[in-house]
């Protein structure tokens, strides 16, 4: 069976054909560049038509966990290098690009060469909902600081710390809940850094949004943003260059590669009737599914997401768990596996899908559903070949809605999926003829449904 990755400029070749969107940019961090890190697809969006997918993300694409992790730290030590702690270097790009296209001693050799950053405990790293809430916490654990994560989770009781809007986004609002003392006190410190995780800097809206929010609400003397992929214009670098300014606070920008998008002037109106030439994915009416409970021995006092906030104690004690001993028994030594994460809820399962890939080198991807309509398209050319839909599970602010899980189809299907929710996510839900389990059961010989438990909000 067939496990090589397809190397990212073939997939961007769909989009640039039909849609005139080229990638381009020179060698950043470890010589990466945006072709070794994105491809493209089309949204179902009439804000912004196409769609940076990251190869090492672990979103929309099912990617080894050891490589979602190691992007992850590595984009940590380049906030630590900013903030004035020298990082090491990473593994060189020849031995990054083997890794994305499959090779497992390249997989080992970028896990082992990305090292854990320089420590600034004195730092809050806040995540992006929902897209890099996992990678968020990853630059957090790198620093060894205090982590949050912006929420679209309903949360009854909780207040607002702040709020802003991701303007071009499929949902806008995002929600800042912090409750963790390590947090609500680094937000309190004006001369604690900030750091923002997206997983892409595309216009820089999102950003400024967030930094005036914050700002007015507790000024910080210094911020970094830190993204994969950096493919702003010199107007919009200009324009976070001249918020700073304004707010009187040094603001960094770092990313592992740094690029443009070529768009055309009518790209809005071409990608509206490409998308409108294909149906939608939908969830469908099928059978009731069911999948093989599996226990996880949860760390006891650790947070499963940082939507309320996480302390850099929680990163010691979740590395000393052993969270894969009750899954081992259900997953072959040879077989295939994907560890499919829910929404927000990315760094748990990551880190379970990391524990299991230890015990199964190169048989394990890691990916998550999301909120995001799609085109799919089985091209090789494109970044989304399939996509199922299913209804929500989770207590979203907006109320229930579609979710979909991109690129979850593989030829041949997976040995297993384990689906990875919390507490949280109604049972009925995930069971129903058009949940998650029901549009999941045609993909896998097996599901194994792994529940963690929700992170609450406590009234002090």
């Amino acid at each position: 069976m067939n496990r090589v990755v397809p190397h990212a400029p073939a997939r961007t070749r769909w989009v640039a054909e039909r849609l005139g969107v080229h990638l381009d940019g020179p060698a950043g961090a470890d010589g990466l560049t945006v072709h070794d890190l994105l491809g493209l697809a089309l949204r179902r969006n009439p804000r912004r038509a196409h769609l940076l997918v990251s190869e090492v993300l672990g979103k929309h694409v099912p990617t080894d966990p050891r490589l979602v992790r190691a992007a992850g730290a590595r984009l940590g030590g380049l906030v630590a290098d900013v903030l004035g702690v020298p990082d090491a270097p990473g593994p060189d790009a020849g031995t990054w690009r083997a890794a994305l296209a499959g090779d497992e001693l390249a997989t080992a050799a970028v896990a082992a060469g990305v090292q854990r950053a320089p420590a600034r405990p004195d730092a809050l790293v806040v995540g992006y909902a929902e897209t890099a809430t996992g990678l968020g916490q990853t630059v957090a654990d790198a620093l060894g600081c205090a982590g949050l994560h912006s929420t679209r989770r309903a949360v009854p009781g909780a207040l607002d710390y702040a709020g802003f809007e991701e303007e071009h986004s499929h949902a806008t609002g995002h929600r800042l809940l912090p409750r963790d003392p390590a947090v609500l006190a680094a937000l309190a410190d004006p001369t604690a850094p900030v750091v923002l995780v997206d997983d892409e800097l595309s216009t820089g809206r999102t950003v400024a949004n967030t930094l005036r929010a914050l700002h007015a609400r507790s000024p910080h003397r210094h911020y970094v943003v830190a993204g994969l992929v950096d493919v702003r214009a010199e107007a919009d670098r200009a324009r976070l260059d001249g918020l700073g300014a304004e707010l009187g606070a040094r603001v960094d920008v770092v990313s592992l590669a740094r690029g443009v998008v070529d768009l055309p002037p009518d790209v809005l109106a071409r990608g509206a009737d490409l998308v409108a030439g294909v149906a939608p994915v939908v969830p469908a009416a099928g059978a009731p599914a069911d999948a093989v409970p599996v226990r996880v021995d949860w760390p006891s006092g650790v947070p499963t997401t940082a939507r309320f906030g996480t302390a850099p104690a929680h990163a010691e004690l979740l590395a000393g768990a052993d969270l894969v001993r009750h899954l081992l028994p259900e997953v072959r030594t040879d077989a295939e596996v994907l560890v499919l994460a829910s929404e927000e809820l990315l760094h748990a399962p990551l880190a379970v899908a990391c524990q299991l890939a230890a015990r199964h080198p190169g048989r394990v991807r890691f990916s998550s559903t999301t909120r995001s309509p799609v085109l799919a398209v089985d091209d090789p050319g494109y970044a989304v070949r399939s996509s199922v839909a299913f209804t929500s599970h989770d207590p979203a602010v907006d109320g229930p809605g579609t979710r979909y899980a991109h690129n979850a189809a593989r030829e041949g299907g997976w040995d297993a999926i384990v689906l990875v929710v919390d507490s949280a996510s109604a049972p009925t839900a995930l069971h129903a003829p058009d949940g998650v389990l029901a549009a999941l059961a045609p993909l896998a010989s097996r599901l194994l449904l792994v529940t963690l438990p929700a992170d609450t909000w406590s009234p002090r």
